[in-house]
């Protein structure tokens, strides 16, 4: 953890953090995992002490809270997207890959079931959930599901989240003071709500939908 943190806060001086933020955020939902989240809460870590939060004091050369937010989560929209059409021209054979997963094809009845409904509450829950985000990205995509329905929630998901991670680590310097403390207990947070939305997921009802739009 502490090479994590030293190795995130060495690109904190350069635009590199955002390049890096990104590229994580954009790829995890092909590849899991990616620890994207633990990255996110190490670079606001190491920004909020570069900034001397304890003390008020903030330096020009660290990267910018809101900045880092919104490219994780445009970065997080995007990948989404991707996703999303892949599986939409996934065909058959993706098809029949889902069909072969229980966790895949109830997520996908879930999924459908609250669109149809207008309400996307399980895409956000999703994004928080080890794996939730892929699940639910191409699950929208292989059912054809509107993209004027996943995207929004795909959007505030993403916002959340991102929002919800840079909190961690800023403010956890910032009441913490020590970053190596602040990240053991920004990350373990993380990990906390990531178990609490996969519990959820579980515990969602859901019915298969009549046929998808």
């Amino acid at each position: 953890m502490l090479e994590s943190v030293a190795g995130v806060g060495s690109l904190t001086g350069t635009p590199w953090i955002y390049a890096v933020v990104a590229l994580s955020v954009l790829l995890d939902v092909f590849l899991p995992l990616l620890p994207s989240g633990v990255l996110i809460v190490t670079a606001a870590t190491a920004a909020a002490a570069g900034t001397g939060a304890a003390t008020g004091q903030v330096p020009r050369e660290v990267p910018d809270i809101l900045a880092l937010t919104l490219c994780a989560a445009t970065a997080s929209v995007l990948g989404d997207l991707v996703a999303y059409r892949l599986a939409w021209r996934g065909g058959e054979r993706l098809d029949r890959a889902i069909a072969r997963s229980r966790r895949l094809s109830t997520a996908q009845e879930r999924l459908g079931a609250a669109l149809s409904r207008g309400g996307g509450a399980l895409v956000v829950i999703a994004r928080f959930a080890p794996a939730g985000r892929s699940v639910v990205s191409f699950s929208a995509g292989a059912t054809h599901r509107r993209v004027r329905e996943f995207l929004p929630w795909s959007a505030l998901a993403g916002l959340s989240w991102a929002a919800y991670s840079v909190a961690l680590g800023y403010f956890g310097t910032r009441w913490l003071g020590a970053a190596w403390l602040a990240t053991g207990v920004s990350v373990a947070a993380l990990f906390a709500a990531g178990a609490g939305a996969a519990y959820l997921m579980r515990r969602t009802p859901g019915r298969p939908e009549a046929e998808a739009s």
